[in-house]
């Protein structure tokens, strides 16, 4: 099979597979203006609007939840070479720990790791 005519078929296939999504969820809706389609907050009306605004300490413990995923997102596949790259590899993992680790100490010396 070429790759032209192999592409096409994966087209296809991914145009066929977004349809029937669609389709499943067009049959299963639920009825516009019914009383499922209230906002969810556990049977309560909600108190303040969707576009309210945040204490701005949440957004600095996004941050910092966001550092350590990143640090995740490249910890599992530099696992998987570390053994065949050597000890640069090793090197390099401290160096980019390290700089995440000054970026928590600054958080916490700010205060962005307190809950009160």
């Amino acid at each position: 099979m070429s790759g032209f005519v192999a592409a096409l078929l994966l087209l296809v296939v991914a145009v066929g597979v977004v349809g029937v999504v669609y389709g499943v969820a067009w049959l299963v809706q639920v009825a516009p203006g019914s009383a499922v389609t209230v906002p969810f907050l556990s049977g309560n009306a909600p108190s303040e609007h969707a576009f309210s605004r945040f204490h701005v300490r949440w957004y600095v413990l996004t941050m910092v939840y966001l550092a350590f995923e990143m640090e995740m997102l490249f910890m599992y596949p530099w696992t998987l070479v570390v053994s065949s790259v050597g000890t640069s590899a090793v090197v390099e993992m401290f160096v980019f720990l390290g700089i995440l680790l000054a970026g928590v100490a600054y958080a916490w010396r700010e205060g962005a790791l307190r809950w009160a």
